[in-house]
């Protein structure tokens, strides 16, 4: 993956700097130059040299555990959709009304409401 701070100026237009992605792609180490240096495949919309530091590029590391891209199927019980409890992570009162947190099944963590 490549850092975007040496993109800013082709990324003008796209999204504020605060919420702009930090690494972009995942380009191919083409050849090493040397210790420090690294040749990329870079497609040709990006307006850079092909040779990079390495400060600039970043290993991808793949999803941890529980985040997926795809949500899982619901299931049909009597014409609603449903999805699986796992556990209960936590339990509150507001207003005389318990709320509880809960890990679904099959879902990302940022999914738990």
């Amino acid at each position: 993956m490549l850092s975007t701070k040496d993109l800013k100026y082709q990324m003008v237009g796209r999204r504020t700097e605060k919420l702009m992605e930090r690494f972009v792609g995942l380009y191919e180490v083409k050849k090493i130059i040397s210790m420090n240096m690294v040749e990329l495949e870079l497609p040709s919309t990006i307006k850079i040299h092909l040779v990079v530091n390495v400060s600039r590029i970043h290993r991808y590391v793949g999803q941890v555990e529980r985040q997926r891209k795809k949500q899982p199927a619901p299931v049909i019980i009597e014409g609603a959709e449903e999805w699986e409890v796992e556990r209960i992570l936590n339990k509150r009162r507001v207003r005389g009304k318990d709320k509880y947190l809960v890990y679904w099944k099959e879902f990302m963590a940022e999914s738990d409401t």
